[in-house]
Parts: structure tokens; C-alpha cells; sequence
């Protein structure tokens, strides 16, 4: 890695839904690589088939299919059992490409009838959307409101489906992004200069801050270059924090390996023209 020699992580905050940590004695190019493969290549697992067998709601097929594709879906355990459905040899879906999902609702009285994720039954308990998991915080934290809406009936409307979950990345589909957000700073208190600030003193500054409460910023360091960077990785349930730290970096490291042998397949054909 470039200005890389012996880089170093440091854990400062995991829970359940975000982890922090820095990265020091790295080059921005690669925090900011960390940040993209966390978002788009950390593999998880979401609703990718819907077949509706009998939709009576005021939402058109489409729509219904679309907000049921973008359920997250707890991934942890069984994404890397998982195949690709591309690589799989079967048919349509089976049990090693593929989670079976059905949700059969109707409304039988005057009352509105909200259909949610709690309707939606899987075919395997490791693999269900994030609201319905068991949870090891009290329960009031997560009630019955927690559930994701998908449509609302009234008497004598139906909605009854079945879709198939499968293997993907956030490069290919947004549902399959295993994150909320992932953020990294690098300069807390702007002394490289990369943003203007039209009035400092009313910029709200940064939990990272180094300077006095009542210094709005450090003083420009034209020769300074970024290499300390406060990362936070907020899940969207899908997977655990760390396991979308710790799978990104698998994924940046075969890429590398990777690009390592291909490289030397190159030079090896080069020497053999020769």
C-alpha cells in the first residue's frame, strides 16, 4: 500500500448497530477503497424473485415486489453457505442458492389490516427480515411498530405472494448493500484545507476535534497529508458491524491477490513472446 509501511487499526466503539474504529499510517486512496467495498461488495442476502398469486391492494405488482426486495434480511451464518444463483446448476432456486419467502394476508373485517414483515414467512429461521429476529435487548426496544410496513387492506382485499431470497452485492442492487451508511473523517479540524468554510466559528465541530472550543479551526498545513481516518460503519441489520469490516477486508484482499496473479500471468506470457 502507498505511504503504507505498517498501518494500524484500533477499535474505539462496537455495538450491535455501528462499529468505529481508526486507521492510521494508510493513504486516503485506500480508506476510501475500504469505505466503497463495505458498501458495494460485502455479499448478503436479499429478496430477489416475487411472484404475487393474488395482489387485491391499491399498490400495482410492481410496487409490491419492489418494497419487499428492499426488506433487509439477517444474512449473518448463512450468506457464506449460500451460492450465487448464476453459479448454482439448478433450475430456478433450490436450498443452496436460494431462501424461500411466502405472505398470504387478507382482510376479513371493518378494521385496516396492515400487512408487514412479521407476515412474511421463511422457509429457514437463519435468514429472516431484520425486524423479526430474536433480539438479546429488552423487547420494548422493538414492538409492533418496529415491523416494516408493506400495504395496508381493507375488508375483502388480499395479498398473497411467494419470493425467493438470494446472494448478491450492493454494486449490483442497492437491497444487497449490508450498510446504512459508512462514513470516515480525516481531518477534524480542516488544517488540510480541503473544505471552505464561508463562517468557521458556526461550523459544528467534530467529536475528533484536537483545538480549543473556542478555536473554530487548526491552522493551514500546507504540507500535511491525510493519514489517520475515523471510520464508522452503521449496519442495516443484515449483518453484524464487524462481520461487514472483516468480510470487506476479505474481499479487498482477494481482489488484490487476484490482481497479483494475473500480473504475473502477464509478465510470464511477455517473457515467453520473447
Amino acid at each position: 500500500m502507498p505511504y503504507a509501511n505498517d498501518p494500524s487499526v484500533k477499535v474505539t466503539e462496537s455495538t450491535e448497530e455501528n462499529v468505529k474504529f481508526i486507521v492510521e499510517n494508510t493513504d486516503l486512496s485506500m480508506a476510501n477503497s475500504l469505505r466503497r467495498i463495505f458498501m458495494a461488495e460485502v455479499p448478503t442476502i436479499a429478496i430477489d424473485w416475487v411472484h404475487l398469486i393474488s395482489n387485491s391492494t391499491v399498490l400495482h405488482d410492481e410496487f409490491i415486489a419492489h418494497r419487499i426486495g428492499l426488506i433487509p434480511l439477517t444474512s449473518d451464518g448463512i450468506v457464506d453457505r449460500l451460492q450465487y444463483s448464476r453459479d448454482c446448476g439448478c433450475a430456478d432456486f433450490c436450498l443452496e442458492c436460494a431462501v424461500e419467502f411466502t405472505l398470504d394476508v387478507k382482510a376479513t373485517d371493518d378494521s385496516t389490516r396492515a400487512v408487514t414483515t412479521r407476515d412474511l414467512i421463511s422457509s429457514n429461521a437463519q435468514c429472516v427480515p431484520v425486524t423479526s429476529r430474536p433480539r438479546e435487548s429488552d423487547s420494548s426496544d422493538y414492538g409492533l411498530t418496529d415491523d416494516i410496513l408493506i400495504v395496508k387492506l381493507r375488508r375483502g382485499q388480499e395479498l398473497k405472494l411467494k419470493a425467493y431470497a438470494t446472494k448478491g452485492f450492493g454494486k449490483e442492487h442497492a437491497k444487497w448493500n449490508p450498510t446504512a451508511g459508512v462514513a470516515f473523517e480525516y481531518d477534524p479540524d480542516n488544517a488540510l484545507r480541503h473544505t471552505t468554510y464561508p463562517k468557521p466559528e458556526e461550523w459544528p465541530k467534530s467529536e475528533h476535534s484536537q483545538v480549543d472550543e473556542d478555536t473554530p479551526q487548526a491552522p493551514y498545513d500546507y504540507q500535511g497529508k491525510p493519514k489517520k481516518f475515523f471510520f464508522n460503519v452503521e449496519s442495516s441489520g443484515a449483518l453484524k458491524p464487524e462481520t461487514i469490516v472483516l468480510s470487506g477486508l476479505n474481499v479487498l484482499k482477494q481482489k488484490l491477490s487476484d490482481l497479483q496473479v494475473q500480473h504475473q500471468h502477464e509478465m510470464a506470457q511477455e517473457a515467453l513472446a520473447i
